[in-house]
C-alpha cells in the first residue's frame, strides 16, 4: 500500500517551546521574579543545562535570545521572542500544565507563543541510515560546552503531503543517472556535515498537515561557538534546491537563535528596564 496508513503513529515523548515576548514597559525584574523555577520543581522538570547521562526524561531548559532571522512564514511571536523556554516529558500532562500555568504566573508582563509537538518513532530509518546519521550523532553536553540554541519551525505545501509515502521516502536520500552519477544529494547528504557536532531535536504536529496557526515540523539545534558555521552552512545547503529538491516543498518560520543558560532568572539578568 501507498498510503500512510503503514506509518508508525506511537507516540513517544510530547515538547513545547514557550517563547516569552516582554510586553512594552514592562520591568525584566518582575518577569525574572515569576515562580517559574518552583512551578518547573513542582512538575518534576529536570534541567538539561548540565544533563547527567542524557537529557532528562522530564526536561526544561532555558534560551535567552541571541538574534533571529525572518523565514518565509511571518511570526513575530518566535521571531522577537526575547526568551524561550523547552519543557519535554513522556506524558502530555506535565507539558501542557507549564504552558497554562506560566501563561497566568506571567499575566500582563509578558506575550506567550507555544509551539511543538510530539515525537515518533522515526518513519524512513533502516539500519543503515541510522549507522549513517544517527549513531555517531552528538548528544546533549552542558550548556557551557553547547551554549549556542537554534529554533527553526517549518510547514511542507499542500504537494509534498499530496505524495504518497513511498515517494516522500525518495527525497531523503542522493539521485543518480541511469549512468550512475549523482543527480543531487537529497537531504542526507545535504546535511551530514552537522552530525558529528550538531545536537538535533525536531517535534512533529499530531496531525499531517498542521491545523491553522501550527508548524509540521519543529527543528531544534544545539552546537559550540565553533560550529555555528557549519550550522549555517547545513541550512544553507539544505534549502539548495538543486543539492536538495525536497526544500521546494518546504516554507520555513523564523528562524531564532539563543543562548542556553542555567536558570529562569539568568533570561532577564542585565536587561534595562
Amino acid at each position: 500500500m501507498l498510503d500512510n496508513s503503514v506509518l508508525a503513529g506511537a507516540i513517544l515523548r510530547h515538547g513545547a517551546y514557550v517563547c516569552v515576548r516582554l510586553a512594552d514597559g514592562a520591568d525584566p525584574r518582575g518577569v525574572a521574579g515569576a515562580a517559574i523555577p518552583a512551578l518547573a520543581e513542582k512538575l518534576g522538570l529536570v534541567n538539561e543545562f548540565e544533563p547527567a547521562g542524557g537529557p532528562p526524561a522530564q526536561a526544561i531548559a532555558y534560551l535567552r535570545r541571541h538574534g533571529a532571522a525572518a523565514g518565509a512564514v511571518a511570526d513575530d511571536g518566535v521571531a522577537q521572542a526575547d526568551a524561550v523556554v523547552h519543557v519535554a516529558a513522556p506524558t502530555t500532562q506535565p507539558v501542557s500544565d507549564f504552558c497554562a500555568e506560566t501563561t497566568r504566573l506571567l499575566g500582563s508582563m509578558a506575550r506567550l507563543r507555544v509551539i511543538g509537538g510530539v515525537v515518533r518513532p522515526r518513519t524512513y530509518t533502516g539500519a543503515a541510515m541510522n549507522n549513517f546519521a544517527y549513531a555517531h550523532q552528538v548528544v546533549q553536553q552542558s550548556g557551557r560546552l553547547m551554549p549556542n540554541a537554534f529554533l527553526l519551525p517549518m510547514n511542507k505545501t499542500a504537494a509534498w503531503w499530496a505524495k504518497a509515502w513511498m515517494e516522500r521516502h525518495t527525497y531523503f536520500l542522493p539521485r543518480y543517472d541511469d549512468d550512475g552519477r549523482m543527480k543531487n544529494e537529497g537531504h542526507a547528504l545535504a546535511s551530514a556535515a552537522g552530525i558529528a557536532c550538531l545536537l538535533r531535536r525536531t517535534y512533529k504536529s499530531t496531525s499531517e498537515p498542521a491545523p491553522e496557526g501550527a508548524y509540521d515540523f519543529v527543528t531544534y539545534f544545539e552546537c559550540a561557538d565553533a560550529d555555528v558555521p557549519t550550522f549555517h552552512q547545513v541550512c544553507a545547503s539544505l534549502r539548495d534546491v538543486a543539492k536538495n529538491p525536497e526544500w521546494k516543498f518546504v516554507r520555513e518560520g523564523p528562524t531564532w537563535h539563543g543562548r542556553r543558560v542555567a536558570g529562569w532568572h539568568d533570561l532577564f539578568t542585565g536587561r534595562a528596564k
